[in-house]
């Protein structure tokens, strides 16, 4: 497995191309046009040596928090604070913010909605432009909304596999994973949920709702794991269960695995 070298100092990019080569291991964030007169902030990390670029939803309102002084940014939620942990796999790997209208990301109906569902595209569009390699979109409690709408909404093959980890389950949230038209996703799906995530809107006993309704995904599987110590707080946080805590280099491990080769 390869590790990171030291991390040089952050490169603020807004609106430039993207640098053609990168050989040491520097996290970018630039701002992508998306629709008139709005932009999204992404991070991302580069390697000449990546075999995949993965783009990160984050749960709750969204977003990545700040930058570090490591140069990474800080927030806590479970794909965010573990993104030196994707940087150690042969990945490049993408950070998705928040867009510069305002578009409220705590809302499921807009995760799913067109806005948002156009701010993707546009995003996977500039990262093809950066690298022609596989995108898969991973996302988090109610980032997996935004990954499976990303996939649904993708009407040019840009988006190549999908992660859906602490799934929204249940049906009263608008734009809950199971009610959204997943017999339009086909590509390899992984849905990955801890065994004892206590969130009331990501109960274990629903994850199969999902897979049953993948109808069209030439792979897909479903991981129940368990483990993990220092569960505190809210449920629904990243610091909980639902969050991975105490097991996080284990769970981006066997993502990362499960995306360098799907097995049903």
């Amino acid at each position: 497995m390869n590790v990171p070298g030291i991390l040089a100092l952050l490169t603020l990019l807004l609106f430039s191309p993207f640098p053609q080569a990168q050989t040491s291991p520097v996290g970018e964030v630039r701002k992508i046009a998306t629709r008139e007169g709005v932009s999204v902030p992404i991070y991302a990390y580069w390697r000449t040596d990546a075999l995949a670029t993965v783009v990160l939803f984050s749960g709750g309102a969204g977003g990545y928090g700040q930058i570090g002084e490591d140069g990474w940014p800080d927030g806590r939620n479970f794909l965010i604070r573990t993104g030196k942990r994707w940087a150690t796999h042969p990945f490049n790997v993408v950070m998705v913010g928040r867009p510069t209208d305002g578009l409220n990301l705590a809302l499921g109906n807009e995760r799913s909605g067109e806005r948002h569902g156009a701010d993707n595209l546009a995003i996977f569009r500039a990262l093809k432009q950066r690298s022609a390699l596989p995108i898969w979109v991973v996302g988090t409690s109610m980032g997996t909304v935004s990954a499976a709408a990303a996939a649904i909404h993708d009407t040019g093959s840009l988006v190549s596999g999908v992660v859906l980890t602490s799934s929204i389950l249940a049906y009263k949230v608008p734009g809950a994973v199971p009610k959204q038209n997943l017999e339009m996703i086909r590509v390899p799906t992984l849905v990955l949920h801890h065994a004892e995530d206590a969130c009331w809107a990501c109960r274990p006993h629903e994850v199969g709702n999902i897979a049953s309704a993948l109808k069209n995904a030439p792979i897909k599987k479903t991981l129940l794991v368990s483990g993990g110590s220092g569960a505190t707080g809210d449920p629904c946080a990243p610091m909980h269960h639902h969050g991975f805590v105490g097991m996080e280099d284990e769970a981006v491990d066997l993502i990362a695995a499960w995306i360098r080769k799907p097995t049903e």
